[in-house]
């Protein structure tokens, strides 16, 4: 008996630590780390950051999804993290080396001018889905792309090397982990951009 009561001494503790460590990781948040560097300036290559859940997604979020099935050079499970440009229904173009959404310029002070205009429209992986063939071969600026319904448009803040939205469309609602918050000993910089939006369009 005295062994018994010794086992479920521990085992009943640690039962419990797991069933709680599977419901905050399940329904509230779960540490991520950022593989590469889609996200420089603002996240670095191995940053551990939070993906909350239950978050709101708003223009410029930051967030984890399953890139498989949306890649489709993606064949299993994989996350990425990038930022959310259009939400689904936007109207989104480029056109004059700025991103505009639903008519109105994407106040995009998170990055630098050069991966706001030049960044954005030529990418290292650039071959069919960028923004500046878009532009040209679909007629954005006159026609914009609209975001479907339960999909979201999303870019890396370093443009040049991020694999995104322009290459292989949209994300769908049900591929997003949570949105990404920075933690207290994250940067200042990081903070603020990733974090605390300042503005939404």
């Amino acid at each position: 008996m005295k062994t018994i009561k010794s086992i479920l001494s521990w085992v009943i503790p640690v039962v419990i630590g797991l069933a709680i460590a599977f419901l905050v990781r399940s329904y509230l948040f779960q540490v991520v780390r950022v593989d590469g560097s889609s996200m420089t300036p603002n996240l670095t290559n191995n940053e551990r950051v939070f993906a909350f859940r239950q978050e709101r997604i708003k223009h410029l979020s930051v967030i984890v999804f399953d890139a498989h099935g949306e890649d489709p050079r993606v064949t299993t499970k994989m996350y990425y993290v990038k930022r959310v440009i259009g939400m689904p229904g936007d109207k989104v173009s480029y056109r004059d080396g700025n991103l505009y959404v639903n008519g109105k310029l994407v106040p995009q002070r998170f990055i630098s001018n050069y991966e706001r205009t030049v960044g954005t429209a030529r990418g290292a992986k650039a071959t069919r889905w960028n923004l500046a063939s878009v532009a040209k071969t679909r007629g954005w600026g006159n026609k914009p792309e609209t975001v479907p319904a339960g999909e979201y448009f999303v870019l890396g803040d370093h443009r040049y090397v991020s694999n995104d939205s322009r290459y292989w469309g949209f994300v769908k609602k049900d591929k997003i982990m949570g949105v990404v918050k920075v933690p207290f000993w994250g940067s200042a910089s990081a903070k603020k951009n990733v974090n605390k939006r300042t503005v939404d369009y």
